[in-house]
């Protein structure tokens, strides 16, 4: 299976390219035409969705979007994205897109890579090539005109990872996080989650949202040993719902029966997947205590004001495999756990100690971020003045 992958992975590559090279000499570049990519979502979201809603009225928007990228599409669909993408102005995107490889970014048009992660933590693209997991940098991230960021201390960071200068990167701010500065936004999320999910009005929420483990997306799993479920329950269920959001990379290797997990429906009244929720800002809103260990939602989640529970149980080994562009303890604005016990005592302690670090926490890695971020985003890009 993964050699039949391979080669119609060849030939839908040379396909792109060979299209992409004959539109090019008939269709020309089309000013106001906005392209918003994603091959790892079934529909629009995220920091694309709030850059579509900015420009949707004033602009043509054109979509392209697929939940899984191990899934192949339609021959026509395949057509319509590659025009869709060798005459639109801008090109969006908010993630590793394989294609960007083998496109022609032709005069009048940019790239613009919006990402979905804020702050930097794990490392990733070119800055991964000295680590030693040996993997292979994807091409088309130097093909980016346009990077956006949470914070101007951390774009040299983005200049790195998607070997771009420092002059196509700026510290615009996240547009998915000014739903955090907009009171409405919260109320409608709050009343839309409690109302689908109402054991979340009950008790206190505890969002737990690892990131996966594993080289690629495509082998991401996660050690569900660390998860003792009874003692959990035991410990936590009279005051907490357990809340679970796996990395949408391990989501779709669970849905795809790759990767078998714990029985949590053993104990309904207390541990509660809501992974198919994919916009993990709204779960954000109504979340008491977040644990995580490498997942960039440590950053969203500041802004919430919330209480945050570090599991890194395999420090050591993921440090030495993947690295931080920080030493991890510039990450941390909340205790850190490293075995179920740990993690127990860690939702329980008091986060006042930890409040000093939150100012230091917020210059390096979310000044930007400030409720205004979609706006400069489409300022920047399309040349607009702010």
């Amino acid at each position: 299976m993964r050699y039949i992958r391979y080669c119609i992975n060849l030939a839908t590559a040379a396909l792109f390219m060979v299209l992409n090279r004959l539109l090019a000499l008939f269709c020309p570049v089309k000013k106001g035409r906005m392209m918003f990519i994603s091959d790892v979502r079934g529909e629009i979201g995220g920091n694309l969705e709030f850059v579509y809603n900015e420009l949707k009225d004033t602009c043509e928007c054109l979509c392209y979007f697929k939940p899984d990228r191990r899934k192949w599409t339609s021959f026509g669909r395949f057509c319509r994205l590659v025009y869709g993408m060798t005459t639109a102005e801008v090109v969006f995107l908010e993630d590793y897109f394989r294609y960007t490889s083998y496109f022609k970014v032709r005069n009048g048009q940019k790239i613009c890579q919006l990402w979905h992660g804020a702050g930097a933590f794990k490392k990733f693209g070119y800055s991964r090539i000295e680590g030693s997991e040996h993997i292979k940098i994807h091409k088309g991230y130097r093909k980016y005109t346009n990077v956006i960021t949470s914070a101007p201390a951390i774009n040299h960071c983005y200049a790195e990872g998607f070997g771009v200068p420092e002059d196509r990167v700026r510290a615009t701010g996240i547009p998915r996080t000014d739903i955090f500065f907009d009171p409405e936004y919260l109320r409608s999320a709050r009343e839309r989650i409690t109302v689908k999910y109402p054991i979340l009005k009950e008790r206190k929420v505890i969002l737990f949202a690892p990131t996966y483990r594993g080289l690629r997306a495509d082998d991401a799993s996660y050690d569900f040993g660390q998860l003792p479920l009874e003692k959990l329950y035991n410990a936590l269920h009279e005051e907490y719902v357990f809340v679970l959001k796996w990395h949408p990379a391990l989501y779709n290797n669970i849905a795809a029966g790759r990767i078998r997990t714990p029985d949590f429906s053993s104990y309904p009244d207390f541990f509660l997947d809501l992974s198919s929720e994919r916009e993990i800002n709204d779960l954000l809103v109504v979340t008491d205590v977040l644990i995580t260990d490498y997942s960039s939602v440590i950053f969203d989640y500041f802004l919430t004001g919330g209480k945050i529970v570090y599991y890194p149980y395999d420090f050591d080994t993921y440090y030495n495999g993947r690295s931080f562009y920080f030493d991890y303890e510039e990450y941390l604005y909340g205790p850190v756990a490293k075995n179920p016990d740990q993690l127990i005592e860690a939702i329980r302690e008091d986060l006042a100690k930890h409040e000093a670090v939150r100012g230091r926490f917020n210059r390096k890695f979310m000044e930007a971020c400030d409720g205004h971020s979609t706006e400069r985003v489409c300022s920047w890009v399309l040349d607009r003045s702010r």
